[in-house]
């Protein structure tokens, strides 16, 4: 069998057992890549009617047969589990390093079962698995978790997957983190993660797995990074966000809670500002990527923004830019920075204050629901503010860090016909219309 190891990891968090299943050709053949062998297993192995932030959900991290190999856009891995947002099938995809070394690890996904009493962090080294008390990182925003792990663990070489206090809070769009800036961001799977108490997975790996060609690999891998330089150019230069002004143009770009017209503000937020204004300090890439689409930003003033948690990327500026009527790109630098400190997803939290602040226009909310914010279209502070009330779990946030249909069922007065989602999960930056 090529591009799989034939292993899958099952970790029971309640019983701290784990143990190694070795599936058939067939079934990688039939449940193909990441996402077929989540369907499958949350399919055939969840119980109808289970508690997504229950012990009975089961949370998989799994991968494809390109996963690991030297292949632009083979460093994705998928993440699966009941969605506590929908209560329906949660996946989400992640980019970075983590997937590729999980597959040199040795294993081909992980499905995780129960949820401990204490926090935990699980540990993958060459194969051999720990599970590792967790009680010292719990808390700790993603990038000093991630550096607390590996100055641990003895190695900067580590990869890990885990979440922020978003996660820890149960925020119901929490999200998982791949190296700190590479997100599984929808569906809320970093609260299940939460509800497990597990903060972590740390990996390391050296072993690819077999191709059947090696040679011809390394010839289409040539092929690949040649062309895609010249196939995804905007990307390549300016980053995810360089398609800011076409969208917009063609309606595309979702404006003030969805409710399209043209946004002229929309120049002052593209990547193009943050070269200009000199924000970005360096390029960052996937495993085997060519493309290094990932814009490093900084800055001091008006408010400071950790270079450690990288930039904002295209959907980001859409929801907590365009969507909320706001244009002012050192106010998005520090959105994304809170939301990427806490491990929350930008989609699902720009479009939940977009929500409030069409509710906010309506006097369906007033500054004494709010907690004081002025929540109109193209306040940036109060849209920075209300990214930490929600990090945060704090007053109004409280109900936001449910999601738009929770929150329009709290809040009541005719606002779900303003809250924007499909069974729950928030609409990504595309106008459906």
């Amino acid at each position: 069998m090529f591009g799989y190891n034939g292993k899958i990891l099952r970790i029971n968090l309640s019983t701290r057992r784990h143990s190694v299943e070795t599936p058939s050709e067939d079934y990688y053949k039939h449940y193909l890549g990441g996402r077929g062998i989540i369907v499958h297993t949350l399919l055939t192995e969840l119980s109808p009617g289970i508690d997504p932030l229950g012990p009975d959900n089961k949370l998989i991290f799994a991968l494809g047969p390109l996963t690991g190999h030297p292949l632009p856009g083979s460093g994705r891995n998928s993440v699966g589990a009941k969605s506590p947002l929908t209560g329906g099938f949660g996946e989400a995809e992640a980019g970075g390093f983590w997937g590729a070394e999980l597959k040199r690890s040795g294993y081909d996904a992980i499905i995780v079962e129960g949820a401990s009493s204490v926090p935990v962090y699980l540990w993958i080294n060459h194969g051999k698995v720990e599970i590792r008390e967790a009680g010292h990182l719990w808390g700790l925003e993603t990038a000093d978790a991630d550096a607390a792990i590996k100055k641990e663990l003895g190695s900067d070489k580590i990869r890990t997957a885990l979440i922020g206090p978003g996660g820890e809070k149960l925020i119901r769009y929490a999200c998982i983190a791949n190296d700190i800036t590479h997100v599984a961001g929808r569906t809320g799977l970093g609260a299940v993660m939460g509800s497990k108490k597990l903060k972590a997975i740390a990996v390391r790996g050296e072993t690819p797995p077999e191709v059947a060609d090696p040679q011809k690999m390394m010839e289409l891998a040539r092929w690949m990074g040649k062309n895609f330089k010249e196939k995804a150019s905007g990307h390549y230069r300016i980053g995810t966000g360089s398609t800011m002004r076409q969208y917009e143009r063609s309606g595309n770009l979702p404006i003030k809670n969805f409710r399209g017209g043209s946004f002229p503000g929309v120049e002052q937020i593209t990547p193009q500002q943050l070269f200009e204004k000199g924000y970005v300090k360096k390029r960052e890439t996937c495993y085997a990527c060519p493309i290094r689409c990932k814009r490093v930003v900084s800055l001091e003033k008006p408010w400071k923004v950790d270079i450690r948690y990288g930039g904002p990327e295209y959907e980001t500026l859409g929801a907590l830019g365009a969507n909320c009527g706001v244009n002012n790109i050192e106010a998005l630098m520090k959105a994304n920075e809170i939301c990427a400190r806490h491990g929350i997803d930008t989609i699902s939290t720009g479009v939940s204050i977009s929500f409030a602040m069409e509710c906010y226009e309506k006097g369906i909310l007033t500054q004494k629901e709010t907690d004081g914010l002025e929540l109109t279209f193209g306040n940036a502070e109060a849209m920075v503010e209300m990214v930490e009330w929600i990090a945060l779990r704090k007053g109004f946030g409280d109900i936001l860090a449910e999601g738009t249909r929770q929150a329009s069922e709290r809040i009541g007065k005719g606002s779900s016909e303003y809250a924007i989602h499909v069974k729950g999960l928030e609409l990504p930056m595309h106008e459906p219309r």
